[in-house]
């Protein structure tokens, strides 16, 4: 899946998209171009338009804060 634009990210593939780790629902953060799941508490980059949802390419939220 490509992605030319982040807006053409839509709640369809937001429904069928989930994390590889809990299988949890991914939310778009459109600032930081990453598809965050807050169940496992992970963000996955979208690179070139791709999502990356590769455990290793996953960055861990701070627990402390409500970062996205």
């Amino acid at each position: 899946m490509i992605i030319d634009n982040i807006n053409d990210m839509n709640d369809y593939l937001l429904d069928i998209l989930r994390c590889p780790k809990s299988g949890g629902k991914l939310e778009l953060d459109k600032e930081k171009m990453e598809l965050v799941c807050r169940e496992s508490k992970l963000a996955y980059p979208i690179i070139d338009g791709i999502p990356i949802m590769l455990l290793d390419e996953a960055r861990e939220l701070k627990e402390d804060t409500d970062e996205n």
